[in-house]
């Protein structure tokens, strides 16, 4: 069983990717050239800037291997 951790905001997303980086031992140049995105962009995102497009968010997590899941809130029966 895999336990996930509830982003919540662009602070949390920016925190997992570093984490995730620095354990796979990727530099922020290496992770750039893999992902076909600026330096200057990862940056930010892992500093929690708020306007990252989603787009290059997800070629991110795609070359980390990280899983974008969602879901939806319970609903209570009658």
């Amino acid at each position: 069983m895999r336990l996930g951790t509830p982003i919540r905001d662009a602070a949390t997303l920016g925190r997992l990717i570093r984490q995730t980086r620095k354990q796979q031992g990727l530099t922020l140049e290496t992770l750039a050239g893999l992902c076909g995105l600026s330096v200057r962009f990862l940056s930010e995102l892992e500093n929690g800037r708020e306007t990252c497009s989603l787009v290059r968010v997800l070629l991110v997590l795609d070359a980390l291997g990280i899983e974008l899941t969602a879901e939806p809130p319970e609903t209570a029966q009658p």
